[in-house]
C-alpha cells in the first residue's frame, strides 16, 4: 500500500516499571486497533511492544532512531505512567521532531497536569483514539499543526497555555472499524502452552456506575455493540489469519445484551469456529439458558466481579448487585459445565476485618475455580479517588504501585499490612496440591493455566520441596 505523504507513526507500549506487576498476557488491543485504522488509511505504522520484546528505555531510544517516526503514540495505564513519561523523554532525545502523543485512561484524566509538568509530551489524546490519531496524522501529513484546535478529544499547548478541545463523540457504528492489526506484534511471544491467545472487543461503554471503575468515563455510559456477524467474522479471521487457538473477550459486560450474546453463540456454532474462549460479565446479566449456549459454543471460562461477600461493601462500591446474585451466578455457571473465576475488591473504605472475612467465607462457600483478590485502587477519575480526597486519606504518588496488589492508601479501620497478610494467607490455602490436581484433571486450556499458576505459587511462595515442584510443573503441562 502506498504510504500517505511519507508520514510514519510509531505506536509504543513502554517498558514495564521496575518491580511493578503488569499483565501482558495478550497483545494490547488498543494499539492493534489504532494500527489497523492507520494502515487502512495509507499510513506507515510500526508497533514497538517493549514489554514483550524485553526492551529497555535505551533499546527504545535506538529503535526510534531507526524508525524516525513523525508521530510517536505512547499508551499507558496508571501503573505504566511513569515509564511512559520516561519513554517520551528518550523518544524526544532520539528524534526531536517527532510529535509525541500520550493516550490511555490515566492520561485522559491527568491531561492538564501532564502538559504542565512534562515538556516532552506534545499532545494528550483523551478517550477513544481511532479517529483522533487519524486527524493528527492528517495534520502532520499536511504540515499544518496550527489546526490542532479543530481536533476533538485532545489537550495541547499553545502560546504557553494549555488548550483542551471538546470531548470527541463516541464511535456509534463499531462495525465500521477494521479488525485489529495484530501482525505488528511479536505474536510468537504471546503463546501459552504453545497456543496463541488473542483478545477481541465486541462492545464499548458501560451503563453501570461502579465507584472504582473508569469505563463509563472513558467509553461512555451507553452500551455500544458490534453485530453478531461482525464479531464472528473477526473470530474466524483471527483463527485463519493468525492461527489463534484461544479467544479472550475483553468486553466489560459480554452478556449485557443477552439476545446479542445468544446470537453470537449461535453464529459460532453455525460456522464451526471450534476455538475455546472466555469472557467477563456481571452476575445480574446472565441466565441459565445463556450459560448453556455459551458452553455449547466452546466457552470454557466466565469471570465475574463479585467484589465482596458483604452487602454493605457492595453498596458502598455502587455495584448494584447482591450477595445472593453473586452466589447464584457462580452456581449456575458451574451447573452449565463452565469454569468460573471471580474478582473481589478488598480494603475499600469502610472495610473491616469482619467484612473481609465475610468475603473470604463467601469464596470458600461458593468454591469458584479461581479468585483474584484485588486491593482497592483509587485510579484518577474514579469516584473512589474522589472519596479518599474528601476523607483526607493519604494516597501514594508512586504510580507504579497502582497495580491492585500493593496498598496505595491507608484504611484506618484495616491496616495495609493486615490486608496483605490476609491475602497471602488466603492464597497459601487456596492454591493447594489438591487444587492443582483438580484443575489439571479437568483438561481444559483454562484449568491447565490455573493449575500452572497454583503450582508456581506453591513453588515460590511456600517453598515446597523441589521434587514436588518439578512434578507439579510436569503435571500442568500434560
Amino acid at each position: 500500500m502506498a504510504k500517505r505523504n511519507g508520514v510514519k507513526i510509531a505506536l509504543v507500549s513502554p517498558p514495564p516499571p521496575l518491580g511493578a506487576h503488569v499483565d501482558y498476557q495478550n497483545p494490547l488491543i488498543g494499539l492493534a486497533a489504532l494500527a489497523a485504522v492507520l494502515e487502512k488509511n495509507g499510513y506507515e505504522v510500526a508497533v514497538v511492544d517493549c514489554p514483550r520484546l524485553d526492551m529497555t528505555h535505551e533499546d527504545l531510544r535506538r529503535e526510534i532512531a531507526r524508525l524516525e517516526p513523525d508521530i510517536a503514540g505512547i499508551t499507558c495505564v496508571t501503573t505504566t505512567f511513569s515509564s511512559a513519561l520516561q519513554a517520551a523523554r528518550v523518544i524526544k532525545e532520539s528524534n526531536s521532531r517527532a510529535l509525541i502523543a500520550l493516550g490511555g485512561p490515566h492520561a485522559t484524566f491527568m491531561d492538564r497536569q501532564i502538559l504542565s509538568e512534562e515538556p516532552e509530551v506534545d499532545i494528550v489524546v483523551r478517550g477513544e483514539g481511532e479517529q483522533t490519531i487519524l486527524e493528527l496524522a492528517s495534520l502532520v501529513s499536511d504540515s499544518c499543526l496550527k489546526g490542532l484546535h479543530e481536533v476533538a478529544g485532545i489537550t495541547f499547548r499553545k502560546n504557553g497555555q494549555i488548550v483542551q478541545t471538546p470531548n470527541r463523540p463516541f464511535i456509534q457504528n463499531l462495525d465500521q472499524l477494521p479488525f485489529p492489526a495484530f501482525k505488528y506484534f511479536p505474536l510468537r511471544k504471546y503463546r501459552l502452552f504453545g497456543k496463541l491467545v488473542l483478545p477481541i472487543v465486541t462492545s464499548r461503554g458501560c451503563s453501570f456506575q461502579c465507584a472504582f471503575c473508569l469505563v463509563p468515563q472513558i467509553a461512555g455510559n451507553r452500551f455500544r455493540a458490534r453485530s453478531p456477524k461482525n464479531v464472528v467474522d473477526e473470530l474466524e479471521w483471527l483463527r485463519d489469519a493468525y492461527g489463534a487457538a484461544v479467544f479472550t473477550f475483553h468486553d466489560e459486560t459480554f452478556t449485557y445484551d443477552k439476545k446479542r450474546a445468544l446470537e453470537i453463540c449461535e453464529e459460532i456454532k453455525k460456522r464451526n469456529i471450534g476455538v475455546p474462549w472466555d469472557c467477563q460479565t456481571r452476575v445480574d446479566q446472565i441466565s441459565k439458558k445463556l450459560l448453556v449456549k455459551m458452553k455449547n459454543a466452546d466457552c470454557q471460562l466466565v469471570s465475574y466481579g463479585v467484589e465482596s461477600g458483604n452487602q454493605k461493601m457492595l453498596d458502598a462500591m455502587k455495584k448494584g448487585t447482591t450477595v445472593e446474585q453473586n452466589e447464584r451466578a457462580i452456581r449456575w455457571t458451574k451447573e452449565a459445565g463452565l469454569s468460573v473465576a471471580i474478582s473481589a475488591i478488598i480494603g475499600y473504605p469502610g472495610e473491616t476485618m469482619d467484612t473481609l472475612e465475610q468475603t473470604l467465607d463467601f469464596v470458600r462457600r461458593t468454591e469458584p475455580d479461581d479468585v483474584y483478590l484485588c486491593l482497592a485502587t483509587p485510579y484518577p477519575g474514579t469516584d473512589l479517588r474522589g472519596l479518599l480526597e474528601d476523607l483526607g486519606w493519604k494516597m501514594s504518588t508512586e504510580w507504579s504501585h497502582y497495580e491492585i496488589r500493593t496498598p496505595v492508601f491507608e484504611n484506618p479501620l484495616l491496616p495495609s499490612e493486615k490486608i496483605k497478610e490476609t491475602r497471602e494467607t488466603f492464597y497459601n490455602h487456596f492454591y493447594s496440591i489438591p487444587y492443582v490436581l483438580r484443575q489439571s484433571l479437568k483438561g481444559t486450556f483454562y484449568s491447565q493455566n490455573m493449575a500452572r499458576t497454583a503450582a508456581h505459587h506453591l513453588s515460590w511462595q511456600i517453598k515446597v520441596p523441589s521434587w514436588i515442584s518439578d512434578n507439579l510443573k510436569k503435571l500442568t503441562r500434560l
